[in-house]
């Protein structure tokens, strides 16, 4: 008798094998909109599953990159599009919940004003330092900041962004009241760090691969609940003493409230499809991405993750006073 995981695996190979059609959707092209800038991580990932998607589907999948506003402007047009299926958008951590509390008028309700697919995939958060910062470890890098906190800052790269939050969470479980200096972006602030103006940041990989691999930053510990296979020497938080610190910037793929359930499923099915195809994996785990196990995967399970992310984000947003008007 085959094990349910054979039965699973067979499933997604053949999913994966053979495009994707219900009841005459996709008839034609779909938009994917990326609501950042071209080049970010939330575009690469989106860029990679679109690729894929459009094999499955058997239509183009246009990626069309919708930045401003911490994310949501191109995610209220999904938002307000029609129900139909031909725009999705490819949210995350920060446009389906931290900008939920960050702002005060949202320009939508993430838990009502969209139909969730499916998780994309993970991006782990890492703790790094200048590199002549004077602590190795995570214990000793809390220690010398208790000790010098009037003396140090970090960055982000701007206020009530994912790198901003990991860093907050981080200094309000150690214990840390330092000063932060928001940018206008990640690059900005990691050419600070790399000339020593700030001391640390909590960069999302695989961002700062590049100045780790190269001795510029010190990488300290990574923000996650499990080690990024970019760089699996590095310990994860709670491996370093600290439990608690879970960050990972998850990405998922989200439609207008009211798009019919079957396409929601067909969308669903070929996101695993796209997930399952080795290519498509590979390319992810050089972006430092963790596809969602099998249970992780359904649009249910997206929809009650996204109000546990909604209230767990926010209540941490409002105890620390963070606020973007």
């Amino acid at each position: 008798m085959r094990s349910v995981s054979a039965t699973l695996a067979a499933f997604a190979s053949l999913m994966a094998a053979a495009p994707v059609h219900a009841s005459g959707w996709p008839e034609r092209n779909i938009t994917m909109v990326v609501p950042y800038a071209p080049g970010s991580g939330t575009d690469v990932l989106g860029r990679i599953i679109a690729a894929r998607l459009a094999e499955v589907l058997g239509v183009s999948v246009v990626v069309e990159n919708v930045g401003g506003s911490g994310g949501m402007a191109g995610t209220a047009r999904v938002a307000k599009a029609p129900s139909d299926g031909y725009q999705i958008v490819i949210g995350n951590v920060g446009t389906h919940a931290h900008n939920q509390t960050l702002y005060r008028t949202p320009a939508y309700r993430a838990d009502v004003d969209f139909e969730p697919v499916g998780l994309v995939a993970d991006l782990a958060p890492i703790l790094i330092a200048r590199a002549d910062f004077p602590a190795a470890t995570l214990e000793e890098f809390i220690a010398y900041v208790r000790q010098n906190d009037s003396k140090i800052n970090y960055g982000s790269a701007g206020l009530g962004s994912a790198s901003q939050l990991a860093c907050a969470l981080l200094n309000a479980k150690a214990g840390l009241n330092v000063t932060h200096v928001p940018y206008r972006g990640a690059p900005q602030a990691m050419q600070d760090l790399v000339a020593g103006r700030i001391d640390y940041q909590c960069a999302l990989l695989p961002s700062p691969l590049p100045q780790i691999q190269n001795g510029q930053v010190k990488p300290i510990a990574v923000l996650d609940i499990r080690r990024s296979g970019v760089v699996p020497e590095v310990p994860t938080a709670t491996e370093a003493g600290l439990p608690g610190i879970e960050a990972s910037a998850w990405h998922a793929l989200f439609v207008p409230r009211g798009t019919p359930q079957e396409v929601v499923v067909k969308l669903n099915q070929a996101l695993a499809a796209a997930l399952d195809t080795p290519s498509v994996r590979e390319q992810l785990e050089r972006q430092g991405a963790v596809a969602p196990p099998l249970e992780r995967r359904s649009p249910d399970y997206l929809r009650t993750f996204m109000k546990s992310e909604i209230d767990r984000w926010g209540a941490m947003i409002r105890e620390l006073n963070i606020e973007i008007n």
